[in-house]
This record gives C-alpha cells, sequence and structure tokens, in this order.
C-alpha cells in the first residue's frame, strides 16, 4: 500500500502573519540602510571586500527617488484646501520618499561580500546567502540575460541554480561542490528553503571580485 503525502497550502493567518513580518523587516532594513549610509557603516566584515551590485539600475532608483520628491508639494497644493486629507497625503508621501532613498542605501550599505568564511551573496535588504569556501567549486564571470520575471530558482545545465538578477542580468557564477539549502523570503514554494547547486549573482566589477574570490581558493 502507497501513502501519498500532498503539501498543504499555509492557510489565510500563516499568509498573513508571514507577510506582516516580512513587511516589519524591510521597513526596519528600510532605516538601517539609511542609519548605516549616514555613519559610512557598510556591513563588511573586518578584513573582507564588499562589491557592489547597483550600476545597472542607479538611474532608475534616482529618477524614482526625484519624482516621489516633487510629487510631494505638488499633490500638497492640490489638496490644501483638506486638512485631514492633506496630512495623510503629506505623510504617505514622506513615507514613500523615505522607503525609495532607504532601499538605495540598502543596496549600497549590503553589497556582496568575499571574504575568509567565504562569499556572502545579497540582494536588496531581504537577501543574504553565506557560501563557505568549502561548499564552492568554482567561481566564474558568465554574463546572462534572463526574461523578465523569471523565476529565482532555475534549471541551469542540469542543476538548481539561485539567480539574483540585477535588472534581468547576471555576470558571476558561483558552482557549488555539494547541494546546499538557501533560504529566500516569503513562504513556499517560491520563497522559504531551496536546495540548489549554484548560485548566479551581479557584480558592477566583476574581474575584481574574481581576484578576491582568488585570493582564498
Amino acid at each position: 500500500m502507497t501513502t501519498t503525502t500532498t503539501a498543504t497550502r499555509p492557510s489565510f493567518w500563516a499568509r498573513a502573519g508571514s507577510w506582516a513580518l516580512r513587511a516589519l523587516r524591510l521597513e526596519l532594513g528600510i532605516y538601517a540602510g539609511i542609519g548605516r549610509a549616514i555613519a559610512r557603516r557598510p556591513a563588511i566584515p573586518a578584513g573582507a571586500a564588499g562589491f557592489s551590485y547597483h550600476r545597472p539600475i542607479l538611474t532608475i532608483l534616482v529618477i524614482f527617488i526625484v519624482l516621489s520628491a516633487v510629487e510631494i508639494p505638488i499633490f500638497d497644493l492640490i489638496v490644501h484646501r483638506w486638512p485631514v486629507v492633506r496630512i495623510v497625503v503629506l505623510i504617505l508621501g514622506i513615507w514613500g520618499l523615505t522607503w525609495m532613498v532607504g532601499y538605495l542605501c540598502a543596496m549600497l550599505m549590503r553589497p556582496h561580500v568575499v571574504g575568509s568564511d567565504g562569499i556572502r551573496a545579497r540582494s536588496g535588504i531581504e537577501i543574504d546567502i553565506p557560501l563557505p569556501w568549502d561548499d564552492i567549486a568554482s567561481v566564474e564571470i558568465a554574463r546572462r540575460v534572463d526574461e523578465e520575471k523569471a523565476p529565482r530558482i532555475i534549471d541551469q545545465d542540469g542543476r538548481a541554480t539561485l539567480a539574483l538578477r540585477i535588472g534581468n542580468e547576471t555576470n558571476i557564477l558561483i558552482l557549488l561542490e555539494r547541494p546546499s539549502t538557501v533560504r529566500l523570503p516569503g513562504l513556499a514554494p517560491k520563497g522559504g528553503e531551496h536546495s540548489v547547486q549554484g548560485v548566479r549573482l551581479w557584480a558592477d566589477d566583476p574581474k575584481a571580485f574574481l581576484r578576491a574570490v582568488g585570493t582564498h581558493i
């Protein structure tokens, strides 16, 4: 007799709780990024090297920040006759601007890291994947452009690979010695724990990234 186990979809309350916790972490991450930027203290351990990944989308982020700043006085002028609405719109406008600035700061202050413990592959506020040197088989420059809205976990040459894209692109391929578990934000199936055999990421200076890796492996 064969028993089949069917994966159950998380309940509404489980999903709501997960989203609330994720929203709180994002909000705290935004202010932590701003704080690090003001203090000029990027999240790079002593003795390690940081590698940025923001250049492909920097112009877009700056445009959104400028537009968010311009919108505040425009909307304030439109709704100034209604005090309650004016206050609400003003709060939302300032919060939106702060969020955009904080997201950019978080990207700048949380770069990829190459150090004595291994590689930390990062993306924005939520993703920080530690890859110890003992788990890494090889690192190479391999530029690839994926389709829009492609899943983060893909099959590449028969290996489950995590793709941390910037503008649909990656230019570093890290192959692992054995399947390793990574945790993505959110609930399964797209979030949660996944077993992968490779990680793709974008580094603004892939040659410098590879040189730093070469000092350790």
